[in-house]
């Protein structure tokens, strides 16, 4: 087993350099198994990595982060999936909230501490088992998280899977929100969208259960703002962003059904999410898989640097 140095950001002991060729990437398995970094000929890839300390006491979403076990927002304060109810406090110090108050991306990231399994130079393998009482009381549907993060020259890749260790179905509505960026004018980003189903939104930016045909996007991003959901059209699909010559793509490559483009006019970052349901799915059903007993599932997305 080998391992480069790494800084011991945020005091975590298990922080992982992995490494192949030009491309380098930092994960925190004791904080989320949060990404922190990707370079590759030593430029940052990732954004909203400057100040993790100040970000963990917000619980605020930075670099690559895993949102369980919802992606996006609920609609209310209580869902029921599977016999089992769930009533969620209105304030918590482990979950986030969204301008209208309402819970958004689960238990986050600063209070889910992984075990690492295997680490070499290009791969980090980690678990979560979802058994402790502090978690079965956001979802209470024990399973148990695998996660690993391979690196080749270029790309990054990630696989999650989730074993439902109990007697009761686990529901599925889990995703990523990795935030990228250029050192440039964010009107010149190149934003490339495939052809998609665009879901229809609230004023809360809750799904309707509605939608509409969404022809892609070839084109400049310009002044333009996003929060948008999207059900994707094919088992895989790509997304991506340009500039200057280097492109950012985010392949979806398995178990994905879902994903939100979150890119605000006033910051210079865009998030491609990955998502295995649409937002509010514990509540409104639309799009939820159910793993039964016994069973695993598997979601695997890429990301390239060109």
């Amino acid at each position: 087993m080998t391992q480069k140095p790494v800084p011991n950001l945020l005091g975590d002991p298990n922080a992982a350099r992995i490494v192949a060729g030009d491309t380098e990437a930092v994960f925190l398995p004791s904080y989320g198994m949060i990404g922190v970094s990707l370079k590759k000929d030593g430029i940052e890839a990732l954004r909203r990595v400057d100040n993790l300390i100040v970000a963990a006491a917000a619980n605020r979403t930075v670099g690559i982060p895993f949102l369980f076990p919802f992606a996006n927002r609920l609609a209310d304060f209580r869902y029921e999936v599977a016999g089992r109810g769930v009533t969620l406090p209105p304030q918590s110090l482990v979950l986030r909230y969204d301008e209208n108050g309402l819970p958004m991306h689960g238990i986050m990231w600063p209070h889910l501490s992984w075990e690492v399994t295997d680490i070499a130079d290009s791969m980090l393998s980690a678990r979560l088992n979802w058994s402790h009482p502090q978690g079965l009381a956001v979802f209470p549907y024990p399973c148990l998280l695998s996660m690993s993060a391979s690196i080749e020259p270029g790309s990054l890749t990630i696989e999650t899977s989730l074993f439902a260790t109990s007697d009761i179905d686990v529901p599925l509505s889990f995703g990523f929100h990795p935030y990228f960026g250029f050192d440039g004018d964010r009107a010149d980003w190149h934003i490339r969208l495939p052809q998609m189903r665009h879901l229809t939104l609230d004023a809360r930016q809750i799904p309707t259960g509605a939608s509409v045909p969404f022809p892609g996007l070839d084109g400049l991003l310009g002044t333009r703002s996003f929060d948008d959901g999207f059900a994707l059209l094919d088992p895989s699909a790509t997304l991506s962003i340009g500039y200057g010559g280097h492109q950012i793509s985010v392949d979806l490559l398995e178990g994905y059904t879902h994903t939100q483009v979150y890119a605000p006019h006033d910051q210079d970052f865009i998030a491609f999410e990955p998502m295995t349901a649409p937002a509010n799915a514990l509540i409104s059903g639309d799009g939820l898989r159910l793993v039964s007993p016994g069973d695993t599932f598997g979601a695997k997305f890429r990301i390239r640097i060109d």
